[in-house]
């Protein structure tokens, strides 16, 4: 039985698939490991230094607006 062109064009596309799908699987893991590693750290420098992780990235006036919203320390609410 001989390989027509066809199906010789079938293979390589679904090895090219496959390839892809597998660098996709690989980066998906380390965004998954580094994601945890990243809330690991900062949950312990949260524990170290009392600021929060919205805090350590500079997001801290935002979160801060959103507390004295919400227990009513500012006239209004954004």
């Amino acid at each position: 039985m001989t390989n027509t062109p066809a199906s010789d064009k079938w293979l390589q596309e679904r090895t090219t698939e496959q390839i892809h799908m597998d660098q996709l699987k690989r980066a998906e893991l380390f965004n998954g490991r580094a994601a945890m590693l990243g809330l690991v750290i900062g949950v312990i420098v949260e524990g170290l230094t009392g600021f929060g992780i919205a805090h350590q990235i500079g997001l801290g006036a935002l979160v801060d607006g959103y507390t004295a919203c919400r227990t009513q320390f500012l006239p209004f609410c954004f």
